[in-house]
């Protein structure tokens, strides 16, 4: 048994290693679609998601049917999911804010190092004022991000096979990696880390044949990719935020019947909600978990980070723009 707290997710999904929605109509559908996600098939993720696109295709009478891909699609050939989103060639892409960056530098804001207290003070900013002028950003550049459509990936922490990282000198040296922007990377670089990017499914491979020693991801990607079989440390930074933005490709949702929009757009609502509890019920308890699976765990001097973050926030709000800064910080209070 992988992990009792996986029992609070709904029964009636399939047994893992599905990867598409199950038909619920012996007919062809009228509008075929795919969603490629990042996630293995066991994470809250991908199972809410299932169970979004069968609600979608039973509301619709089966008009709609909608395969979905795992780990990003690889098994199936993708090699880029976004510029494929962007001409239309894939439908649906869930991708995290610093994975969208570079397409749309304000949604980097998701990320911002030492911002965000909980997930419901981030839930409060992208369901809410934030997350309307991302769209409109999004927006201008060809995709459609589905209102309250963010689902969670959680509080990210810094895991390690060196050393517990105690204060921001810790990380010094570390071969770690990040994920994101060039800026978030930066950051990290100016700590003195040895930075490194790779897509979060080559993350295990990478820490297995030593091309990186330490990581930064929620608990729940540690447990679900199994990083926990190379990471001996796992130090409680509580450093930033991610989750995974539901995007569409604008024209292809505009040429959607108005019925399936709606259909869209409420079980996607309804199932970002449920997926959020799952992850966050999870990354609650997964420290205990890690821990008898012979992780070490620490709490971390959040006020050492506080030289580096006031160089660098000034960079970070020209960045995402003085906009979307102002925005964040009416939740989160100033930064800096």
């Amino acid at each position: 048994m992988r992990l009792h707290s996986r029992r609070s997710i709904n029964t009636a999904i399939a047994a893992a290693g599905i990867s598409i929605c199950i038909p619920r109509f012996a007919r062809a559908a009228e509008i075929e679609m795919r969603e490629v996600h990042n996630q293995p098939v066991d994470s809250p993720l991908h199972q809410r998601m299932v169970q979004l696109w069968n609600a979608v295709e039973q509301e619709t009478g089966g008009r709609v049917r909608v395969t979905i891909l795992p780990d990003s699609g690889e098994a199936q050939g993708i090699k880029n999911p976004l510029p494929m989103l962007q001409s239309g060639e894939l439908e649906f892409f869930t991708l995290a804010g610093n994975g969208l960056s570079a397409l749309v530098p304000a949604a980097d804001v998701q990320a911002t190092p030492f911002a965000f207290r909980d997930p419901a003070q981030v839930y409060a900013a992208i369901d809410g004022d934030l997350g309307d002028y991302l769209r409109g950003e999004i927006r201008a550049k060809g995709l459609y991000l589905l209102p309250a459509g963010c689902f969670e990936n959680g509080i990210h922490q810094l895991t390690s096979s060196v050393r517990p990282i105690r204060t921001a000198d810790d990380i010094r040296g570390l071969k770690l990696r990040v994920p994101g922007s060039k800026m978030y990377q930066d950051f990290f670089s100016s700590l003195g880390a040895d930075v490194h990017t790779l897509n979060l499914n080559r993350t295990h491979d990478a820490l297995k044949a030593g091309q990186i020693d330490s990581q930064d991801d929620p608990w729940d990607d540690v447990e679900f990719l199994k990083l926990y079989e190379f990471q001996k440390y796992g130090s409680q930074t509580n450093h930033s935020w991610s989750g995974y933005n539901t995007l569409a490709n604008l024209k292809r949702w505009q040429s959607l019947p108005a019925d399936v929009q709606r259909s869209i757009e409420t079980n996607t609502r309804k199932y970002v909600a449920l997926q959020r509890a799952d992850t966050d019920k999870l990354n609650g308890e997964l420290r205990a978990v890690l821990t008898r699976r012979g992780m070490q765990f620490n709490d971390v001097d959040r006020a050492s980070f506080k030289p580096a973050l006031a160089e660098f926030y000034p960079k970070w709000r020209d960045y995402v723009g003085r906009r979307t800064w102002d925005l964040l910080v009416s939740h989160t209070g100033p930064l800096g």
